[in-house]
C-alpha cells in the first residue's frame, strides 16, 4: 500500500462532498438550459493541482455523479466524465507546469490559469458535446450552447476562486530555509 493512500483517500472523499455541494447548493441557473453557474470547478482545479491527476479525476467524477443524482433527473454521464477529465487535466498540467513548488507568484498564477482555461475549454468544448451525441443524441445547437455558458462560467469562477485557494493553500506552506536554526 502506498504510503499517501490514505491522504489521497481523504482528498477524495472531502474533495467529492465539497464538489457536490458547491455545485448543488451553491448554482445559480443560467439562461440556457439545465446549465448552472457555480464554484466547485475553482475547488476541483485546487484540489487536483495539490493532489494530483488520479485524485482529480475521481473527486469530480464522484461529486458531479452525485450532484446529478440528487437533481432526480438521473445521472448526465458525459458531463460527469468531463468533469473527471478535467480534474486529471489539472493534476498533470499542475505536475507539468510545477504550479506552485517554490513561491507562489505571478508566474504560477498565469500559469494556472492558461492551465484551466485550456482544460474547460477542452472538457465543455469538445469531451461533454462529442459524448452527449455519441450517448444521447443531443442536437448539435443546443449542446454548443450549454458548452459556451459552462465554459465561460467556469473559467471565470476558477480564476477567480481557484486562484484564491492555491495562493491561500501555498502561502501556509513553510518556505524553504525557513526552519533553520539559529
Amino acid at each position: 500500500m502506498k504510503k499517501n493512500s490514505v491522504k489521497s483517500i481523504v482528498a477524495i472523499g472531502i474533495g467529492a462532498a465539497l464538489f457536490f455541494v458547491l455545485g448543488r447548493f451553491v448554482a445559480i441557473p443560467s439562461p440556457v438550459p439545465n446549465t448552472n453557474i457555480s464554484i466547485q470547478y475553482g475547488l476541483l482545479a485546487f484540489m487536483s493541482v495539490v493532489f494530483g491527476p488520479i485524485e482529480g479525476l475521481l473527486i469530480g467524477f464522484i461529486g458531479h455523479a452525485l450532484i446529478d443524482f440528487s437533481y432526480g433527473w438521473g445521472v448526465w454521464w458525459s458531463w460527469v466524465i468531463a468533469s473527471g477529465v478535467f480534474g486529471i487535466l489539472m493534476g498533470l498540467l499542475g505536475m507539468i507546469l510545477r504550479i506552485g513548488r517554490k513561491d507562489f507568484g505571478k508566474a504560477d498564477i498565469i500559469k494556472f490559469n492558461v492551465a484551466q482555461i485550456i482544460s474547460h475549454i477542452i472538457c465543455w468544448g469538445i469531451v461533454a458535446p462529442a459524448l452527449d451525441i455519441v450517448i444521447y443524441a443531443e442536437p448539435i445547437e443546443k449542446l454548443f450552447a450549454q458548452g459556451l455558458v459552462s465554459a465561460v462560467a467556469n473559467i471565470v469562477t476558477t480564476a477567480i476562486v481557484g486562484t484564491m485557494l492555491l495562493a491561500a493553500y501555498l502561502a501556509t506552506k513553510p518556505k524553504k530555509g525557513s526552519l533553520k536554526e539559529e
